[in-house]
């Protein structure tokens, strides 16, 4: 799976210092793109809303990074952690739980700290469980 992620993935740029906002699969692990994988291989930390359950998607896909708690409860100081290490060179992915962060769960407070600490935020898309709903409604 790593490999098949590089192969159509790692020809892009990937800037170090960079906040990766990476949308995760909304309940069927199959739906993560191959460009989300090659970034969680290839970022130094994972900042996550659930340390259990991002550790359930690393295992899954083969990966183990430093997981950084980032919830509701911690956003602020925990925003502060990640900066550090963005400052440091380093590149961190967000994921929620389940689908994009500051969409599905936290991380709002993260992306706007990093923008305007100067750090590139690159977004990756995923599944959307609208777009999906939107699809199937005979909508015209």
């Amino acid at each position: 799976m790593q490999q098949a992620a590089a192969s159509a993935a790692g020809a892009q740029h990937y800037p170090t210092g960079a906040l990766y906002v990476v949308a995760t699969p909304i309940g069927n692990l199959a739906d993560i793109t191959l460009r989300a994988i090659h970034v969680l291989a290839l970022v130094d930390a994972v900042a996550c809303e659930d340390t259990r359950i991002a550790a359930q998607l690393l295992n899954h896909l083969g990966l183990q990074k430093p997981l950084l708690a980032l919830h509701a409860h911690n956003e602020l100081s925990a925003a502060q952690a990640v900066l550090a290490r963005l400052a440091q060179g380093q590149r961190v992915a967000d994921g929620s739980d389940a689908g994009a962060p500051a969409v599905s769960g936290p991380g709002a407070v993260l992306v706007a700290a990093a923008r305007a600490a100067g750090h590139p935020v690159v977004p990756l898309p995923g599944a959307s469980s609208i777009t999906a709903l939107i699809s199937v409604a005979g909508c015209a």
